[in-house]
């Protein structure tokens, strides 16, 4: 009986093993990263983490979905270095939500494991933003330094993957692009699909190096898990966005103006401080050009000196020059950009809307300048007394609480009626009765 009993025991265990083993091979995990904007620091660390946690949790694979207009070089270089250094298959997919893999984004697609691109979406102009570029040497030289470098390392990414160096290149010098269709042909990706679970369908049964081990991807019915970004990096990331930068530097100056010209009123100051500070972080972020703010603050000095002084609109001319020109450098003064700028409407709107502003504020200044300031007799015209002793013509009136020798033009006013003071002669009122 017990020797039955102890074949059943090792059956079951044996039974138990093999569902678990079948079980714990069918809930493979992938984990999906979501990269929706400009590549900042704070998108770095993001990946960071994500393939961290994946590595940890000895995920089958990490799919980053991609959509940026470009961003930092500094983060592009540590989210590429993260990537090729990843011990876990790391592919990046190329979203339809809007830029595709623009600029930065053709560096981080290059260095995945796997590339994929879903149909409508482009991938190329990598070319460096370098306008502008500070220091001894001229801007064309500083250009010239810096396409070579991320023609280079873009080449040696490419050929690393063994994916179309010469292309890849080409969309650093000649801001080349191309089309889904194109970029699989030309062997810039290696799978095109329009889902994730086609995706991952495709890539089943691929063998791809990492960590230098050869290893087969099993992706066809891994679980997918999803990987967001936290509430304070969404918010870090959003912030972080040339346009969003500029809204709230100009908001900022405008709420602290506001704050100078009514001092008390509180909200304004509160709400330009705040919008300053998240501004100052988005700036260092987006390492934006210092000639650009410098020229920035300047307007705003400018529109300010308007407003106290008669210069006929010269200053807020000047003014006007210096916002443009400022908003135009803001996101172009270094060599460490990627299709990171301003859009066009948005300088038109705020301009507008800041001129717009100061042209009011400097016309209300103008209407109480050109008012006749009344001195203090001449303010009591038009106001009201009671009588306190019988007018007849003359007698006592009360305004404010002070006591007055006035005159009455007609009749008699009795205490405690109402007059009207009509004109003042020394420390004497003439008042006419209330009608």
């Amino acid at each position: 009986m017990k020797r039955h009993f102890r074949i059943v025991f090792l059956l079951t265990l044996v039974f138990g093993a093999l569902v678990l083993g079948k079980i714990e091979a069918a809930s493979s995990t992938v984990h999906i990263l979501h990269v929706d904007g400009t590549i900042v620091p704070v998108v770095a660390d993001y990946i960071d983490r994500g393939i961290t946690d994946a590595e940890n949790s000895s995920a089958t694979a990490v799919v980053i979905e991609l959509n940026t207009p470009g961003g930092v070089l500094t983060s592009t270089e540590k989210i590429v270095e993260r990537i090729m250094n990843a011990e876990v298959p790391v592919i990046v997919y190329v979203t339809p939500k809007g830029a595709g893999a623009a600029s930065a984004g053709v560096f981080i697609t290059l260095s995945g494991h796997v590339a994929a691109m879903a149909g409508g979406t482009t991938i190329g102009a990598a070319h460096p933003v370098t306008l502008g570029a500070s220091g001894q040497e001229s801007s064309e030289v500083m250009e010239e330094k810096i396409t070579e470098y991320a023609a280079t390392w873009i080449r040696g990414i490419a050929e690393q993957r063994g994916r179309n160096a010469e292309w890849a290149e080409s969309a650093v010098r000649r801001s080349a692009s191309l089309t889904d269709n194109e970029a699989l042909e030309q062997n810039v990706i290696d799978i095109r699909a329009d889902t994730i679970a086609s995706l991952l369908a495709q890539m089943d049964g691929m063998k791809i190096e990492v960590a230098g081990r050869e290893i087969v991807l099993e992706t066809k019915d891994s679980r997918v898990q999803e990987n967001g970004m936290s509430f304070i990096e969404r918010f870090l990331h959003a912030i972080s966005d040339p346009n969003i930068a500029y809204i709230l530097l100009s908001v900022g100056s405008l709420g602290i103006i506001l704050e100078l010209y009514n001092p008390g009123s509180i909200f304004p100051g509160v709400a330009g401080a705040i919008s300053l500070l998240m501004a100052f972080y988005s700036l260092s972020v987006l390492n934006a050009y210092w000639a650009g703010i410098l020229l920035i603050v300047l307007a705003f000095a400018l529109f300010v000196a308007e407003v106290f002084t008669a210069n006929f609109g010269l200053l807020t001319a000047g003014g006007i020059a210096s916002l443009v020109t400022g908003s135009l450098l803001l996101f172009s003064g270094g060599p460490s950009m990627f299709g990171l700028d301003i859009d066009w409407w948005l300088i038109v709107v705020v301009v507008i809307g800041i001129v717009a502003f100061f042209t009011f504020v400097i016309q209300a200044v103008v209407r109480t300048q050109r008012q006749k300031q009344p001195t203090a007799a001449d303010g009591l015209i038009g106001m009201e007394a009671e009588v306190k002793t019988t007018l007849n013509p003359k007698g006592t009136v009360s305004i404010h609480g002070e006591l007055w020798e006035a005159i009455v033009d007609d009749g008699e006013v009795g205490p405690g009626e109402e007059v009207i003071v009509t004109e003042v002669k020394g420390l004497r009122l003439r008042v006419s009765k209330k009608k």
